[in-house]
């Protein structure tokens, strides 16, 4: 999704209410780059994000190497932490994959703007050049 070309737009021109969550995940970075794990091991973490539409799923930051699949065809956009926004028109079983270097990250949000629901699955790896962010148990999937 972030490889779009981009919407460029100062954070000063988001509205306010963007623009002061994605400051608290700056002073608190968040993990969860879904809203379930599904699946967890030594090497993966295989995370799940299902939106409605107008549903958004907030800011998160990916320190990992890591591919998403979208399941179902779909419109977002997305606030990225370049000060871009991005819109972008999925179909299903487009996949993207992102590698992460040493010390760097990327946060955005997602939210679903289409008609129909919008699912991906992301799929992190853990041996990646950046440590893993921890995640609250009450994302894991049991």
């Amino acid at each position: 999704m972030l490889d779009k070309t981009p919407v460029k737009a100062e954070k000063a021109a988001w509205p306010p209410e963007i623009a002061a969550e994605f400051e608290r995940e700056n002073e608190t970075p968040n993990g969860c780059v879904g809203q379930r794990l599904l699946s967890e091991n030594e090497r993966v973490r295989v995370w799940e994000i299902r939106l409605k539409p107008g549903q958004r799923f907030g800011f998160h930051r990916h320190v990992l190497d890591y591919f998403w699949s979208v399941t179902t065809d779909g419109k977002a956009r997305a606030y990225v932490s370049d000060g871009s926004m991005v819109e972008h028109t999925y179909k299903a079983g487009e996949t993207r994959h992102e590698t992460t270097a040493k010390g760097t990250f990327k946060v955005h949000d997602l939210a679903n703007i289409g008609d129909t629901d919008l699912n991906f699955i992301t799929v992190e790896f853990l041996d990646s050049a950046n440590k893993p962010l921890p995640v609250p148990d009450s994302v894991r999937v049991k």
